[in-house]
């Protein structure tokens, strides 16, 4: 079961796709565990879910897949999981918390908040890499590879 969620294509698109949805959340989750680019840290992000009505284990599961999440998306491992993780944290946020504020975010200052326009960015993404898996140079392609498979370049001589 493990080695078929971890099974993966060698695409570079998938590559790019798991990188970048990596480091746009790593910084949220570095906001929301560390208090880094002003954020507030572990306890106060937890007390925080908790006030808004999140169970407890929901709070720490989702600051989880933010932090932890993102750094398994930029190595590719478990990418799935990580991607699933990635994409609930989304789906939440913009019902949660964005959708009284419209689509756009909020460019111009003038909304009382910013919409989820990048929750549904953030989410397709998760989406693609939750079906296809974490692509070319992932871990977890390096730890699903045959290695009983032997390669012969084209034009070279196969004893």
């Amino acid at each position: 079961m493990l080695r078929t969620l971890m099974e993966t294509q060698p695409r570079a698109s998938l590559l790019v796709l798991r990188l970048l949805l990596g480091a746009v959340m790593l910084p949220h989750g570095a906001q929301k565990v560390l208090g880094w680019w002003g954020g507030h840290g572990l306890s106060a992000t937890i007390q925080g879910f908790t006030g808004m009505g999140i169970p407890l284990v929901f709070a720490w599961l989702a600051v989880a897949a933010e932090f932890l999440g993102s750094l398994g998306l930029i190595v590719g491992l478990l990418t799935r999981v990580a991607a699933f993780g990635a994409g609930m944290v989304m789906v939440v946020a913009a019902l949660m918390v964005h959708l009284k504020n419209g689509f756009f975010m909020n460019w111009t200052g003038s909304q009382k908040g910013e919409g989820f326009e990048y929750h549904v960015l953030a989410a397709a993404a998760a989406v693609v890499l939750m079906i296809d898996g974490g692509g070319k140079a992932s871990l977890d392609g390096a730890l699903t590879a045959d290695r009983d498979t032997v390669t012969v370049p084209p034009g070279a001589a196969a004893y």
